[in-house]
């Protein structure tokens, strides 16, 4: 009888315990969203850095945005490769022309990685070279708390400002209610959670 009774009250407390998390599941989960982003106001730079990995256009967009406001002089463009055999440099770099910004304002730094740690290893000689000391870090905004410990972890003697453009699949206030919110946030979790391992 007592056993029942334990059994009875770990049931109603998990019914309880679910009832809460489905009552406050819209708090919760936009908590889960917003906890991935952490970027910075722009701040005067020696260089802009737009990370790889946004087919949309908005990193390059934004980061030469920050060229033409005269925060920084120039943008060094991640490049992956990978895209139908050209770089993603490359074609960032062409989009933002046809936008109307000059080829002049941009830098390709093509390499062989896709990961955000790849791109951190290999502009931490390229940043020292030029001597950079303070960079603003491009990427989209649900990727920019990893990417800006990402950076300055590789990289502790710049000064890195993360500057956040938009993603059209992430709203933080509904992301579980679309296909592509839920598997971007998912991801960006999931990596997350490995670069905390060293991952």
């Amino acid at each position: 009888m007592p056993q029942r009774k334990s059994l009875l009250r770990l049931f109603a407390v998990l019914v309880a315990l679910a009832a809460i998390l489905i009552v406050t599941h819209a708090w919760w989960l936009a908590g889960l969203a917003y906890a991935l982003v952490r970027f910075d106001a722009p701040q005067p730079a020696d260089a802009v850095v737009v990370l790889g990995g946004d087919g949309f256009g908005h990193r390059i967009l934004r980061a030469a945005e920050l060229v033409r406001n005269q925060y920084a002089p120039l943008v060094l463009v991640s490049g992956p490769e990978g895209f139908y055999g050209y770089n993603e440099a490359e074609l960032a770099i062409a989009y933002a022309e046809r936008a109307g910004y000059p080829a002049s304002w941009f830098v390709a730094v093509p390499h062989p990685y896709s990961s955000t740690s790849g791109e951190a290893r290999v502009f931490a000689p390229e940043l020292r070279r030029r001597g950079i000391r303070t960079c603003l870090l491009v990427t989209s905004d649900y990727h920019t708390r990893r990417a800006g410990r990402t950076f300055r972890a590789a990289i502790p003697e710049v000064r890195f400002f993360v500057i956040a453009a938009p993603y059209p699949n992430f709203d933080p206030i509904s992301w579980w209610q679309t296909r592509e919110g839920r598997k971007l946030v998912f991801l960006e979790w999931q990596k997350t959670i490995a670069s905390w391992f060293g991952f």
